[in-house]
């Protein structure tokens, strides 16, 4: 075989030669240095029959790379190929399998791996200029002396207010590697001058857990909202746990919803804290039928405690795992709405030079068998990503009653539930999205942006107050000595959002409850305070309190 591409290899090169009237020393050279090519080749392969497989076609991409490598007409750069070559060859398969170029490795796992080099702050810059909302205590920006409220004038003396820089570009400007230096030129409200502060960068924690608090002390309900499940999240939601019980709680809300995965040891381990021993947590399975089973080992400190799981169409993979477990063990009630559908699991390959590849291995099912993964066609990503825009089409998120299942899909719990399967979790309770308060007039007070401009002004003016706050009682009792909702109709007036009474007579409770939660967020609740004070207007939070009320009476 070997001699057969020789052969191959050398009637073409004698074709060019003769066609450009090259001598015959010059071709015999050629053959030289291109069976001393094939041999070092042999010699990387490792094997004679791997290289015959080369020379016989079975493996055409080695062949065509080994060929442009060596004897392309120009110099090339063959990294340049493969940056090309690699994702063209995994946007054949399912959607989920990817490749990651080195210099969005750090970026895209971040967030899982719970922590990234950067100076401590939460901002916002929905005004042109970045407002400082919360500074991490004890992190690099406490330690120089940024303040909660600051504005950000200059980065490295480059200009960033009013610039209209995307969010993301000031992320980067901000960020970078650990023991570095930035100075920021901040304006403070009390000062005239722009104050000068220079940060050393450090690692900042990432944490999963955005919000844990009592939602309802006299029903003993606590609240836990996890935005993805990262290389930290156990620890972070056993902790949450751990303090919510010392707090009197004995049922817990986790909200789900918008959460797009993570690991799955991570979810094992959460949802065993819930579950008596032995129970199927869920299992893989690869294209070899062989079947991984994850059970719960009866250690997990919660097995008696009422759960209530909140998803949504953005819920994916790791939260339909726990979505899927809590209702195939008849454990708890999901509410919602029918998730994302993605139940295909990756191994990450990395490659030397940073990059690395997500291959899809298996697939995850739910105890009772269900696959959580929605229907695809390998190459398809287009229609794959058109799916939820399907969904909104046909009024899904709108009415359960746009929802049909085949009998095929029908799926019975070990405690007589029927559930669903055909790709992602139904939940057992249906919750649409509302547009019962909507109007014209709140339409284009969001559009304008002026609600959440007037709770950033409500802040600056009660900084003393905001930074005073420490728990949530606080925050209620400042809220509600203010007329938030005629204050911030007068503001937007004057910023070119004229009153309307009818609109804003149906659309009250949805704007009070919005400037409350986002005047929560810029305190040192943060998240909490959003999520408390959202609570009203929040149909699945508040159906999830009325189930869990219901079965104490039952």
């Amino acid at each position: 075989m070997i001699m057969i591409l020789i052969a191959v290899v050398v009637s073409t090169w004698i074709g060019v030669g003769i066609g450009r009237g090259v001598e015959a020393a010059r071709t015999r050279q050629l053959l030289g240095n291109m069976t001393n090519d094939i041999a070092k080749y042999q010699e990387v392969v490792g094997d004679i029959a791997a290289l015959e497989d080369m020379v016989s076609g079975k493996d055409k991409m080695l062949n065509t790379l080994f060929a442009i490598r060596t004897h392309y007409v120009d110099p090339i750069n063959i990294d340049t190929l493969y940056e090309k070559a690699i994702p063209a060859l995994l946007s054949e398969l399912d959607p989920h399998s990817e490749y990651i170029p080195a210099k969005m490795f750090n970026k895209v796992n971040e967030s899982l791996e719970g922590e990234f080099d950067g100076i401590g702050i939460v901002f916002n810059a929905m005004t042109d200029t970045i407002t400082v909302l919360n500074v991490i205590p004890q992190g690099p920006s406490d330690k120089a002396g940024v303040r909660a409220g600051d504005r950000i004038m200059l980065i490295d003396n480059k200009p960033v207010a009013g610039q209209k820089i995307p969010q993301d570009s000031m992320v980067r400007l901000m960020r970078g590697p650990r023991g570095s230096k930035v100075k920021l030129s901040v304006k403070r409200n009390s000062l005239d001058k722009l104050v000068d502060i220079t940060i050393t960068r450090a690692a900042i924690e990432m944490h999963s857990v955005e919000a844990a608090f009592m939602l309802d002390r006299n029903e003993k309900i606590g609240f836990i909202r996890l935005s993805q499940f990262s290389r930290t999240s156990y620890e972070e939601v056993r902790k949450a746990l751990d303090r919510l019980r010392d707090e009197g709680m004995r049922s817990v809300i986790i909200d789900l919803r918008g959460n797009g995965g993570g690991f799955l040891d991570q979810v094992v381990k959460i949802v065993n804290e819930f579950m008596p021993q032995g129970k199927l947590i869920v299992y893989t399975e690869d294209r070899y039928g062989q079947r991984v089973n994850e059970f719960s080992n009866g250690l997990g400190r919660y097995a008696d405690t009422e759960i209530v799981v909140l998803v949504d169409e953005f819920s994916a993979s790791s939260s339909e795992i726990l979505a899927g477990a809590v209702q195939d063990n008849d454990r708890g009630l999901v509410i919602g709405r029918r998730t994302f559908g993605k139940g295909l699991v990756q191994a990450q390959v990395p490659f030397s030079d940073g990059s690395a590849m997500r291959l899809t291995v298996a697939r995850y099912y739910t105890p009772t068998g269900r696959s959580i993964q929605k229907p695809y066609v390998n190459g398809d990503e287009k229609s794959y990503q058109m799916d939820l825009i399907n969904r909104i089409n046909h009024h899904e998120l709108f009415s359960a009653d746009s929802i049909h299942f085949d009998n095929s899909m029908k799926f019975t719990t070990p405690g007589g539930r029927t559930v669903y399967g055909g790709g992602g979790i139904m939940p057992d309770i249906f919750i649409p999205i509302d547009t019962l308060y909507t109007s014209a007039y709140y339409n284009k007070v969001w559009d304008s942006n002026v609600l959440y401009r007037y709770t950033m002004d409500f802040t600056d003016r009660h900084r003393k107050e905001i930074d005073a706050i420490t728990t949530l009682e606080e925050l209620d009792a400042l809220l509600a000595s203010e007329n938030l909702v005629e204050e911030f109709v007068k503001y937007a007036e004057r910023n070119g959002v004229e009153r309307d009474a009818e609109g804003l007579a149906k659309s009250r409770r949805v704007i009070e409850a919005q400037i409350r939660a986002y005047i929560g967020r810029n305190t040192m609740n943060d998240e909490a305070g959003f999520y408390y004070n959202i609570f009203p207007i929040d149909d699945a939070l508040q159906r999830a309190v009325k189930e869990i009320n219901k079965s104490k009476n039952e």
